[in-house]
């Protein structure tokens, strides 16, 4: 397992100055939300693109991906019944992975719960025709760049669409292409009534990136969650790919958060 770190995490701060912090830290890979670069990936320019990738690589850390993918932009939506909208969220998607390309990044995590819950006389079935639709449409893109897209789970507090792994598996089955995959939240499958463990099992093999979390948004052993048994499964089931630290309170400082979320990880792994 690589261990990794969403860029978010060190809010205002350059991009240059959060992966040398990163990197220090003890991770090897930075996980960057789009809205840290540019409200839109359209606005982000060639030379920001080359500038970040080479940021990364001198500060010795591997650009994972992208997460976030939706937040803070206009005009996309996941599962609406309107066919610009979704065909528009569908071009978004593919420049999204051309964005992941350019940062030298394989996975693209799609979470953003507000833009795809479930819209006044849209059921869960349809919505799930309507994102297998939209996500369908820029797999090929994916597939030319090499990008991975990494469905997310969520739980019921962010949302009322695709709430379990097993839904998440459900709408990769519908998309059926190779580069469309699972991704699993920690603080995300805690809201599920199937223990985390068995959620990973059960996964197997899709499993194609893994975030690291507390259902009280700090991060791994900062709250109740035990990630010992956590860990052991992700061992089991052989899984080597990454495990990103994303953390929604700050309020603890960033050492503690940085730097206490990996010594923690590492002793569970022990």
């Amino acid at each position: 397992m690589k261990f990794g770190i969403c860029n978010e995490t060190f809010q205002d701060w350059p991009l240059a100055r959060g992966f040398e912090y990163a990197k220090n830290a003890g991770y090897t890979g930075v996980e960057i939300a789009p809205f840290t670069m540019a409200k839109s990936a359209y606005d982000i320019t060639p030379q920001q693109r080359e500038e970040t990738r080479r940021a990364a690589e001198d500060a010795g850390v591997t650009v994972i991906g992208l997460h976030w993918l939706l937040a803070k932009t206009e005009g996309f939506y996941l599962t609406t019944p309107d066919d610009e909208v979704r065909n528009r969220t569908s071009d978004y998607f593919a420049e999204l992975a051309r964005l992941c390309r350019d940062l030298g990044g394989t996975i693209m995590v799609l979470g953003s719960p507000q833009q795809r819950n479930l819209l006044p006389g849209v059921t869960e079935a349809e919505a799930m025709k309507l994102a297998a639709d939209c996500l369908r449409r820029a797999m090929p893109t994916l597939e030319e760049c090499g990008i991975t897209l990494a469905l997310e789970p969520l739980g019921p507090a962010e949302g009322d669409f695709l709430l379990t792994a097993e839904k998440g598996l459900e709408l990769r089955e519908m998309i059926d292409s190779p580069n469309c995959q699972l991704h699993l939240d920690v603080k995300a499958m805690s809201s599920e009534t199937k223990p985390i463990p068995q959620i990973i099992r059960d996964s197997v093999p899709h499993i194609a990136h893994f975030h690291a979390n507390d259902a009280n948004k700090l991060g791994p052993g900062m709250g109740d969650i035990d990630f010992h048994p956590i860990f052991a499964a992700l061992k089991e089931v052989n899984y080597d790919g990454w495990v990103s630290v994303e953390v929604f309170n700050y309020e603890p400082g960033l050492e503690a958060l940085v730097d206490g979320s990996l010594k923690y990880m590492q002793s569970c792994l022990g």
